[in-house]
């Protein structure tokens, strides 16, 4: 299953790419599609690509919200496994 995640800006990478931060799984993807995109803020991630930039607390909500559906524990393997 595929799923758009809120995930944390760690550092911002050459040629529009950025290193994202999720329960402690780091990724490199691609900000192509969001502008203004600084260290810090929350990104909703789909398939590799930053979609749009989101409110911290709307992003801890959500994550939490997902944490208790048993949802963010797939995404969290999903991401460590590469899908």
């Amino acid at each position: 299953m595929c799923l758009a995640i809120p995930t944390r800006v760690v550092e911002l990478l050459p040629d529009h790419q950025a290193l994202v931060d999720l329960g402690g799984v780091r990724k490199a993807i691609s900000l192509e599609l969001v502008d203004g995109v600084v260290v810090g803020d929350y990104v909703i991630l789909h398939v590799g690509y930053a979609l749009t930039r989101l409110d911290p607390e709307e992003a801890r909500q959500t994550l939490a919200l997902m944490a208790e559906a048993g949802l963010l524990e797939q995404a969290l393997g999903d991401a460590r496994e590469g899908a």
